[in-house]
């Protein structure tokens, strides 16, 4: 894991002839052992061409394919990244050597990035705490969008669109560089009406609703994106100034947003584009400097960021218990701003690789709007640590990281803007204005630590990572007491909260030839005090309460993936994955966890033709997931589902330009089935149903 971090650190790019296959994303050939043997933990290098050939409709659900990696659907075209069955504030986002910040208060938007502006990815799965610090307890999705220009002038177009729900996308790219000096300016639009799923009418809380066209209502939305970039990149020393600027207006699925919608005079049914009440707008504005200086032994990096994230939450009004019909439409606003800094030294001492580091971060939250879900906050970290890689022989090499961090989270109270009645003693009543969140004040300190092993013998690489991570509390969980609408449900903090911690223990066995390729990583996965949102049999507002809780919890799991080179052009894949989730203590004792995934497989053929500078490929996929009767009363369990899909792609030459076109027909067959990690199940809605993808790019 260590060398993997290293490279990842200093803007290390993917070895030249690295070969990512479409489907089961395995790096092929002699440059895979070396990939293999740069980190102890499984993580797996995705290019710029298999972000296109699979493009899906957001990222999260291009990323899909690779084993463990999975897109938690949140409804209104958006989904979450999850790791092993991790995600949220266990996963952590990194945007060219930064950690994206805006996550932190709602599980119900995806990530505010372009995803035409990222040039490659990495995904590490399983903890990565020691270069990360808080939230990478899960894995880390590393996301870079600084790739420096070769040429004095040149670009990019991609016109793209999905069937579903009627998406149409329009981004452009264009880049150059003279002489030492380059810069990048990217832009991107996308519009697209209501989902549409395959069922008439869903049930929510007992209350049938029929579905026109089979639309969800009111999922309708649009983005905007846009950066610029300008850097100086020297034999020895490299620096960067990026600004970018991602905007988002999406619907919530009006039935879904209380049962008051019955009574609004919105006509939902007018137009499938239309974003009506209730609905949410972000917008997310990052400002970025990166700096290297390196010579043979040494190199040094500083990252320096500002992100701002700016959300509001728009409702009809309407009163609830004893609070009034407000004035206005808006019914949250969150404001985040975040001060980044990091800074590394990586030196090379003989056999020993080592790197030096240190973290720092600063978040101010301010809240407003009628309605109450999380109070204000700042929040202040700093984390340093140290890494050795050891290359004992050629094909042995050792590594371990130490880790000491250290947080400090104040909440500010909140009392409601107007009064609820109070019985006194004597039986009298007294209007008082209800406290939701009590002022907190928690420092937060941990240590933790990684060693692993990396060992390649003949066609053999063994590799296996043991250690302990970490995640501080986020404010959400410490002071959340109110009504999430979007994901139906009644949340509550805890502050007594104490850091989340993670012992681990993960392998990889990778074995390949010429024909046939073959990777297994097991994993396991003790947490001495697990945060989660436990669901009650308790109602408030209309609502199921969930209320944060911690527990002992024991994960395992196993993910494994099979490549078959039939011929030069056919090739044949099958891949699985599996994940066991068990409550040691508390008051769900031998219960699984929520929303645990269950076990899946892959099984598809490829078929490529075409010359290299010209390739093109036809793949059937069949995506089979089982039953999951593992859960959380009064949770519910989940039928098992497979799907048929279909993916095809062609470049094609047009004098010095080159165009790609792309096709990605998902659920062939147009089955109905739940997805058990979408909050859309808990009120009936079934995932998507057939839906194409397709893309159409011109490099110029």
């Amino acid at each position: 894991m260590i060398a993997m971090l290293l490279a990842v650190a200093v803007g290390a790019t993917a070895p030249a002839d690295t070969v990512i296959t479409l489907d089961a994303v395995t790096v092929t050939g002699q440059r895979q052992r070396d990939y293999q043997m740069r980190s102890s933990q499984s993580a797996v290098q995705v290019s710029k061409e298999f972000l296109e050939h699979n493009f899906a409709g957001s990222l999260m659900q291009t990323l899909e394919g690779i084993p463990g990696v999975k897109a938690m659907s949140i409804g209104s075209g958006q989904s979450k990244p999850t790791i092993r069955g991790l995600g949220f504030n266990r996963l952590a986002v990194s945007e060219d050597g930064i950690k994206h910040e805006g996550q932190q208060w709602g599980d119900d938007h995806g990530l505010e990035i372009d995803q035409f502006s990222v040039d490659r990815a990495e995904v590490i799965k399983g903890p990565a705490a020691l270069l990360y610090g808080s939230d990478a307890i899960g894995g880390v999705l590393s996301l870079y969008t600084n790739h420096v220009p070769t040429e004095q002038f040149a670009g990019t177009v991609q016109l793209f669109g999905r069937s579903n729900n009627e998406q149409l996308g329009l981004s452009a790219k264009v880049g150059g560089r003279q002489g030492s000096w380059f810069y990048r300016a990217n832009a991107t639009l996308i519009d697209y009406a209501d989902f549409r799923v395959p069922t008439d009418s869903i049930q929510y809380y007992s209350y049938w609703i029929r579905l026109k066209d089979q639309r969800l209502r009111n999922t309708a939305g649009c983005e905007r994106d846009g950066s610029v970039m300008l850097g100086y990149a020297g034999y020895n020393f490299h620096t960067d100034l990026r600004i970018s600027d991602a905007y988002s207006r999406s619907g919530f699925f009006a039935n879904a947003h209380g049962l008051e919608v019955r009574l609004s005079n919105i006509d939902y049914d007018h137009s499938r584009r239309d974003i009506d009440l209730p609905y949410q707008w972000v917008n997310h504005l990052k400002v970025l400097s990166h700096t290297t200086w390196r010579n043979e032994q040494t190199s040094v990096e500083v990252n320096v960021a500002y992100q701002n994230n700016l959300r509001e939450e728009l409702s009809e009004p309407v009163s609830h218990g004893y609070m009034p019909k407000p004035d206005d439409s808006l019914e949250r606003r969150f404001n985040k701003s975040t001060y980044t800094v990091g800074a590394l030294l990586r030196h090379t001492l003989g056999r020993h690789a080592l790197q030096g580091g240190l973290n720092a971060e600063y978040q101010h939250n301010r809240r407003g709007g009628w309605g109450f879900i999380i109070p204000d906050f700042e929040t202040a970290s700093i984390g340093a640590y140290l890494m050795d890689r050891y290359t004992l022989r050629e094909n042995l090499i050792l590594n371990a990281g130490l880790r000491l961090d250290g947080a400090r989270t104040h909440i500010h109270s909140y009392h409601d803007w107007y009064t609820t009645p109070v019985a006194n003693a004597d039986g009298t009543m007294t209007p008082v204005y209800t406290e939701r969140s009590a002022s907190l004040r928690r420092n937060f300190s941990s240590f933790t630590w990684s060693a692993g092993i990396n060992y390649n013998i003949g066609e053999w690489v063994i590799k296996g990572n043991v250690g302990k991570s970490f995640r501080v509390p986020i404010p959400k969980e410490l002071g959340a007491d109110g009504i999430n609408y979007h994901i139906f449900r009644y949340e509550r903090g805890n502050q007594q909260l104490d850091p989340e911690e993670s012992y681990q223990l993960d392998a990889s066995v990778n074995w390949s030839n010429e024909a046939l390729e073959l990777q297994v990583e097991p994993y396991l996965n003790y947490f001495p005090n697990y945060i989660y949102l436990s669901p009650t049999s308790q109602y408030v507002e209309g609502l199921q309460l969930y209320h944060y809780m911690q527990a002992r919890v024991l994960r395992y799991g196993l993910e494994a993936q099979l490549t078959y080179h039939i011929t030069p052009r056919w090739e044949a894949h099958a891949q699985g994955e599996y994940l066991y989730a068990r409550q040691r203590s508390g008051e769900k004792k031998g219960y699984t966890l929520p929303f645990t995934t269950p076990w899946s497989t892959d099984w598809g053929v490829k078929y490529s033709f075409g010359s290299t500078p010209e390739p093109g490929f036809v793949s059937l996929n069949a995506h089979i997931v089982g039953k999951q009767s593992e859960i959380v009363p009064p949770e519910k369990p989940t039928d098992g589902y497979w799907t048929l899909n279909l993916a095809l792609g062609k470049s094609f030459r047009l004098g010095r330009t080159k165009l790609h076109a792309t096709l990605h027909a998902d659920n062939l067959l147009d089955r109905r089935y739940y997805d058990h990690t979408s909050y859309y199940r808990l009120i009936d809605v079934p995932e998507p149903g057939r839906n194409v993808s397709a893309m159409v790019g011109l490099e110029f």
